[in-house]
């Protein structure tokens, strides 16, 4: 059985690859701001936030049967990085094969032509496409899974922070810093040290 084709969709336009690729890429990265602190044996790591996810992949065309450009399939490609009249920007667009839905704009092509006609036709190309994970401010921040406070957590304490103020952050009880002195062991709440990593157990 045949796989289904993987296309480029761009609003309700739809560009065929002609060929699957061999395979693809996904690379996720996430950045940390690492931040010394005294009398620890190694820095304290703080989330910033994440990266874009990236997908890459090569994508082959070969018209040398057909004898025609293949730039005729490239460019349709080529032509997803260039700036839309209308939004200012190049379009986001859905790399779209089977189960796998990414959409993303794209950040770069590397074009290869590799085999032409006699008369210079290039007639065999490998597109490297790099596409940029793209998400609006909506869709992050639902798909950020938001804490409550039946869910353990873990804070830095930060220079000057109190115990009754975690409380009243987490909490909305300033009154609960008992809760998380005692799942901490901390017999005296007033001796306390920035970039200590404090547990915020659940409430029963």
């Amino acid at each position: 059985m045949a796989l289904e084709k993987a296309c480029i969709m761009v609003d309700s336009d739809r560009i065929d690859v002609l060929f699957n690729p061999n395979e693809y890429v996904i690379e996720t990265n996430n950045t940390f701001a690492w931040k010394k602190v005294l009398g620890f044996t190694s820095p304290i790591a703080q989330f910033v936030s994440g990266e874009a996810s990236i997908l890459t992949m090569d994508l082959f065309f070969d018209t040398y049967e057909q004898k025609t450009d293949v730039r005729e399939h490239t460019a349709k490609i080529t032509a997803l990085m260039a700036v839309d009249a209308d939004l200012h920007i190049p379009p986001v667009c859905r790399f779209v094969w089977s189960t796998m839905d990414f959409k993303g704009v794209i950040e770069r092509i590397n074009e290869r032509y590799t085999m032409f006609l006699d008369s210079g036709t290039p007639v065999r190309a490998v597109l490297q496409v790099r596409f940029a994970k793209w998400e609006s401010i909506t869709e992050q921040q639902q798909a950020i899974p938001r804490q409550s406070s039946d869910r353990t957590k873990q804070k830095i304490l930060q220079q000057g922070q109190q115990l009754w103020m975690l409380a009243s952050q987490e909490y909305e009880d300033p009154g609960l810093w008992r809760e998380i002195a005692r799942a901490n062991g901390i017999d005296n709440p007033r001796v306390l040290e920035s970039g200590q990593r404090m547990v915020i157990p659940p409430l029963d």
